[in-house]
């Protein structure tokens, strides 16, 4: 669905005051004192400042409690503690995956998320049920976000048989993007792994996007394995690594030469900005080029009881998390979660020129420093050109 509208006076990226005229869902022209053609809907910016859509570039859309009886989490620590309850209690908790993937994509898009890349598991208890899930959701709902799946095999892959010939069969069914995970804290088969994912990318022609939580010298390890498979096989461009915990190390001997071989091959970087775990260098990374996007990861769900879906918020995590205080530092945040994102997740036709798609967010601040820390609940939420979320209040319904 798309959409005709003038929206006037408002700053682009804080810029001057301007107004846009968007139509076909295009953004047409960007100019003061415009026309609006006949039939075309007046909306007053108010002054307020336009960024491009939002762009949750990792979560775990089938996972999701959002709307759901409080869930007492008494987990253990360990990854594997989080995986195996999770698994086991899906069902039991009722964790429907287009139920719940339609609820937290309502949510996203009323904090101005218009683009979403989510992991979704796949594994040999619930099999497929997650991906069929979140594709209901992917087509139910894309007039308001658009959605692209990864195929995650979130309990391991090797470790349990026949767990591959699912990813294979869920690449068939339309997945957009193979996942992988800890090719040695969870499989302790690097190579086995490596060439399994890999080997799924080649088939069928598609990208990876690897969780990667392994610290130090061990994640290092896996990444240098990454990299090698990158370069092998001409993947430049085309490989994500989520989390990339080993990046966070004091140690510069182990960073940095994996810095610049991540943007010799144009190997991009997700970061969360955690609050606990060693966290990629964002600015580091951005300096020598590498690509860098984040996302929320789960929402309230069994592993942890936190997030809303907010990337404004997100950015301001990106600020803390990596000391930035100057208001060219917070906009490097705020740029992670959007036009960065964009880079990683290959969205055509982004941003704020004309002949691009009209995808943006309207929201109060004097600055974009001051968007990130005030982060305004009062948001306009453009998608192809039509309002799609006012102050909170979706033009869907949540299931």
């Amino acid at each position: 669905m798309t959409a005709s509208l003038l929206l006037r006076n408002v700053r682009p990226h804080a810029g001057p005051a301007t107004d846009v005229l968007i139509e076909n869902g295009k953004i047409a022209r960007v100019g003061a004192n415009l026309t609006a053609p006949a039939g075309v809907a007046v909306e007053d910016g108010r002054g307020e400042i336009v960024i491009p859509g939002l762009v949750e570039a990792h979560t775990h859309l089938d996972k999701s409690l959002w709307g759901q009886p409080w869930y007492v989490n008494e987990v253990g620590p360990k990854l594997l503690d989080k995986i195996d309850n999770e698994r086991l209690n899906k069902k039991r908790l009722d964790i429907d995956p287009t139920r719940q993937s339609a609820r937290q994509t309502i949510q996203s898009s009323l904090m101005g998320t218009t683009h979403i890349r989510s992991h979704v598991d796949v594994d040999t208890d619930l099999g497929l049920w997650g991906v069929e899930g979140v594709m209901q959701t992917r087509d139910a709902y894309r007039d308001i976000v658009d959605i692209e799946l990864v195929a995650f095999p979130q309990s391991g892959l090797l470790r349990r048989p026949g767990t591959l010939e699912l990813m294979d069969q869920a690449m068939k069914a339309g997945c957009e993007i193979v996942g992988g995970l800890d090719p040695c804290g969870i499989d302790r088969d690097p190579k086995g792994h490596l060439d399994a994912v890999f080997a799924l990318c080649q088939s069928y022609g598609k990208p990876l996007d690897i969780h990667l939580h392994e610290p130090g010298e061990m994640g290092a390890f896996s990444m240098d394995l990454i990299i090698e498979r990158t370069r092998a096989l001409g993947m430049n461009g085309k490989v994500t690594i989520s989390h990339a915990f080993c990046l966070g190390s004091p140690d510069a001997a182990l960073v940095d030469p994996l810095i610049a071989q991540l943007a010799e091959l144009d190997i991009a970087i997700m970061t969360t900005a955690p609050s606990r775990s060693a966290a990629p260098p964002v600015k580091k990374l951005l300096e020598a080029g590498v690509r860098v996007c984040s996302g929320s990861d789960g929402i309230r769900d069994t592993w942890g009881p936190y997030g809303n879906a907010d990337m404004v918020e997100r950015a301001m995590f990106i600020g803390l998390r990596n000391n930035f205080r100057r208001d060219d530092e917070l906009k490097l945040g705020l740029d992670v979660c959007t036009t960065e994102g964009a880079k990683v997740m290959e969205i055509a036709d982004y941003g704020l020129a004309e002949g691009k798609a009209a995808d943006f967010v309207v929201m109060p601040g004097e600055t974009l420093a001051e968007l990130i820390v005030t982060r305004s609940p009062k948001r306009r939420v453009v998608k192809r050109g039509r309002i799609v979320a006012r102050d909170g209040v979706s033009v869907r319904t949540a299931p």
